[in-house]
């Protein structure tokens, strides 16, 4: 055999296993966010029940597999941008429990763990700084038979909980998240 076939066999070789690794790295995913893997690598967009042809409200999310899966990075905007936020969610050892913290460009953030049972997420988080007096989020998420995405949430605010957002979403791969 020539050096210079051994040499393109072993770059050729080389590079096959790189590839592998690339694709086998884009699938791993710390066992504890497995359940939300469906969601992941996809662009989805949303609108708002309350959303009307005058004053219409939709929103885009992007969930990623992030930090070598051990991690999910959830990026979204408001109507291109009006408010958006990004959400780390990780499997927290110590508490045993899917942790994640959220940052708004309202200026606010929230920490808040999440728990997935019978393909549903349900998540609590506590607000800190929102300027409209909300201090707790509760939220539901359910993937439905027909590939949408159905989001529900209600907001603790002076004391009392009461209805928030509710949206359901479409895979939408051409739809962006837009920060201003």
């Amino acid at each position: 055999m020539s050096k210079y076939f051994r040499w393109k066999f072993g770059i050729g070789l080389l590079i096959s296993f790189l590839f592998l690794g690339y694709l086998y790295s884009q699938d791993n995913l710390a066992d504890p966010l497995k359940p939300l893997q469906p969601l992941l690598g996809k662009t989805w967009k949303g609108t708002f029940s309350n959303s009307t042809p005058e004053k219409p409200m939709y929103d885009i999310s992007r969930w990623e597999r992030a930090l070598n899966g051990q991690a999910i990075r959830i990026l979204h905007s408001v109507n291109d941008g009006e408010y958006g936020g990004e959400t780390l969610l990780f499997w927290d050892s110590e508490k045993k429990k899917l942790v994640y913290y959220y940052f708004t460009t309202a200026g606010f953030y929230t920490n808040g763990t999440m728990t997935v049972e019978e393909g549903k997420y349900i998540s609590h988080e506590y607000v800190i700084g929102n300027q409209k007096g909300i201090t707790e989020v509760k939220s539901t998420g359910e993937m439905l038979e027909n590939g949408k995405l159905h989001a529900k949430s209600k907001y603790l605010k002076s004391g009392a909980w009461i209805d928030g957002h509710e949206i359901e979403y479409v895979e939408d791969n051409s739809a962006e998240v837009i920060f201003k």
